[in-house]
């Protein structure tokens, strides 16, 4: 069935390019998240685990936005870990780091998307598409600020 929305096909396919990125990078730093919640340890610990699980329930309900706007553009949202692994740009990890390595990896991960979203931000924003440009300016806002929280637990 055609999508009849004002955008293009060539429009939309640039859409969900940067979107299906956009997801697959918001579901690598959600299991990133879920994992770090579950294996840290340490001094820090109750802080932590309370701070990764608020980070990785707000990255889980992330996804599905970010997915559902990818069928309303009239495509097939990515859903594999393989397809994952080769859109996102961040990366995973195998091990259980210290807790102060993963609140760098977090930190990493939260401004990798807020870059990403900001890149993918002036495309929707060339074309005219408020929807995905008020999904991608949320999306920024949330990982600008969790970027800004675990770089202040690091000082």
């Amino acid at each position: 069935m055609t999508v009849e929305i004002g955008l293009t096909v060539a429009e939309r396919e640039e859409l969900v390019d940067g979107l299906c990125r956009l997801l697959a990078d918001t579901y690598t730093l959600y299991l990133k998240t879920h994992n770090f919640h579950w294996n840290v340890t340490g001094p820090m610990f109750r802080t932590l685990h309370l701070l990764f699980e608020e980070q990785y329930v707000e990255l889980s309900d992330a996804v599905d936005a970010i997915a559902e706007r990818i069928r309303a553009l009239g495509h097939p949202a990515p859903g594999s870990y393989s397809q994952f692994a080769s859109l996102s740009s961040v990366k995973e990890e195998p091990g259980v780091p210290e807790p102060e390595g993963m609140i760098s990896q977090l930190k990493d991960g939260q401004e990798q998307i807020a870059r990403s979203a900001r890149a993918l931000l002036a495309v929707c924003n060339r074309l005219d598409d408020a929807p995905s440009a008020d999904l991608v300016t949320q999306r920024m806002q949330v990982h600008e600020k969790n970027a800004w929280v675990l770089r202040s637990m690091m000082q």
